[in-house]
């Protein structure tokens, strides 16, 4: 999935992302990692994380945007533009990490990219990654379903947000082993009085090409929030229904 990121943006407000990514970092045995590709880096935050852990890293990502800010802030270490699910690297590494990457890419693309990682792994290397599972979001996803269907649009989901079980047997069918898979609700606090709608602008945008005019999509946007109040705004401030899988594979 390609969109435009507001890079600024989402390094000013969303910077829960990487943060959470953090956490995911302690999968990674240390005594066996030396190398390591941080697939879709982002704006770098974690890719230097994992740099001040002692591993050699590089980061690849298919935003330019967001490649921009992460050579600016990191120069010292090496980024690449492309995708996840058509990379090559010039020698494999011990890791590949990735935190909130593979729910954008969509399912006939997952096996690619897969394939892809297998490939940049060393043998025996580890594959650590977090991203939406299933159930992530659902509340807001179905509240812009309804809102869309009131104003005569369908509403296509973006996202690819898988069970543990399915992705797992897909992990392995991509030639790895399977060493740790958990499936887990993670509300997650969002920034401002507007963190809701900010949100969906941040993180929901290809559904809205069916929408014709920036003023109706900014009140759908609203009418979802106000349907969304009583169940994600808790103690005065926007919380996101988030559902993350985390696991861990080995090239085998």
């Amino acid at each position: 999935m390609n969109i435009a990121w507001d890079a600024q943006k989402y390094t000013a407000d969303f910077s829960f992302v990487p943060q959470y990514g953090n956490r995911l970092i302690d999968l990674i045995d240390m005594n066996t990692a030396r190398t390591l590709l941080d697939l879709g880096c982002g704006n770098g935050v974690l890719t230097k994380a994992l740099q001040d852990k002692g591993l050699s890293v590089m980061g690849l990502d298919a935003s330019k945007e967001l490649l921009e800010i992460a050579q600016k802030n990191y120069p010292e270490i090496p980024f690449l533009y492309g995708a996840a699910e058509n990379f090559q690297l010039p020698q494999p590494v011990d890791v590949v990490f990735s935190n909130a990457v593979f729910h954008w890419i969509d399912r006939d693309k997952q096996a690619d990219m897969l394939n892809c990682v297998y490939r940049a792994l060393k043998q025996g290397g580890q594959f650590v990654f977090e991203f939406g599972g299933k159930g992530n979001n659902r509340l807001i996803h179905q509240a812009l379903e309804g809102v869309f269907s009131e104003h005569g649009y369908s509403y296509q989901m973006p996202f690819y947000f898988p069970s543990v079980g399915e992705y797992a047997n897909l992990v392995e069918q991509a030639g790895f082993c399977v060493k740790y898979a958990l499936l887990f609700d993670r509300p997650t606090l969002l920034k401002g009085d507007g963190g809701l709608t900010d949100w969906i602008h941040m993180f929901v945008k290809t559904p809205f090409s069916v929408v014709p005019t920036k003023a109706e999509q900014e009140e759908i946007i609203k009418q979802a929030a106000e349907r969304l109040r009583s169940s994600l705004y808790q103690q005065g401030s926007w919380h996101a229904d988030y559902v993350r899988i985390q696991m861990k594979a080995v090239k085998g």
